[in-house]
């Protein structure tokens, strides 16, 4: 078996609870449209927000609608309440900085600003919205991180919590661990309700 060397996390929903922000985000979003908040994050939980204003706001423009939101999420880093997932902290702090990294559908400017406002250690590399072209469930957001590495994908461990970014680490040829969830994916190679309790093996697993 390829030994693991390289560590790549999802952000919201696996290193960070972020559920709420994106409630309200999407709430106060749909409050200027004249939408339902409920129905809008229904939606949103399912799809890219591209599709979401197509769905919800057929007749809107949709670069305006992404402004909007992108001024809510900025907005939401600057004063909402969130913390990282107990044991997020230590684990990464004791991973070494050019052993990891982070692969998420945010945009970098707003994790390093919810990382510098809880104190999580941030990584060499963030592989983030802007970095490509496709993102999840596509494999190109852990492809890429792997290739900006110098790593082969087989020695890559992915620690996520959503379906769309377990079967991207999946068809990167990554080894999958799920978290935050309270049933394991049904692909994904190891599962652990809470990051807490994944962590000791996400270290070992790296050591």
């Amino acid at each position: 078996m390829t030994c693991i060397k390289y560590v790549l996390f999802d952000v919201d929903g696996t290193l960070m609870d972020a559920v709420e922000n994106q409630r309200r985000v999407w709430h106060a979003w749909a409050a200027q449209y004249g939408l339902d908040g409920a129905e809008v994050y229904a939606t949103a939980l399912r799809t890219r927000p591209v599709e979401t204003f197509a769905a919800v706001v057929p007749d809107a423009d949709p670069d305006e609608c992404l402004a909007l939101l992108h001024a809510l999420e900025d907005e939401d880093v600057r004063t909402g309440s969130y913390a990282a997932f107990e044991g997020a902290a230590e684990l990464l702090a004791g991973l070494p900085a050019d052993r990891w990294a982070l692969v998420t559908s945010n945009y970098e400017h707003r994790v390093r600003g919810r990382f510098e406002r809880t104190g999580l250690p941030m990584p060499e590399l963030v592989i983030d919205a802007a970095s490509v072209a496709e993102g999840k469930p596509s494999p190109v957001p852990y492809l890429t991180a792997a290739e900006k590495l110098g790593a082969d994908p087989a020695e890559c461990l992915v620690i996520e919590d959503a379906p769309s970014g377990v079967r991207s680490g999946l068809d990167a040829g990554m080894t999958v661990w799920t978290v935050n969830t309270p049933a394991p994916h049904p692909d994904a190679h190891r599962h652990f309700p809470t990051l807490a309790e994944a962590a000791p093996h996400i270290a070992a697993a790296l050591g």
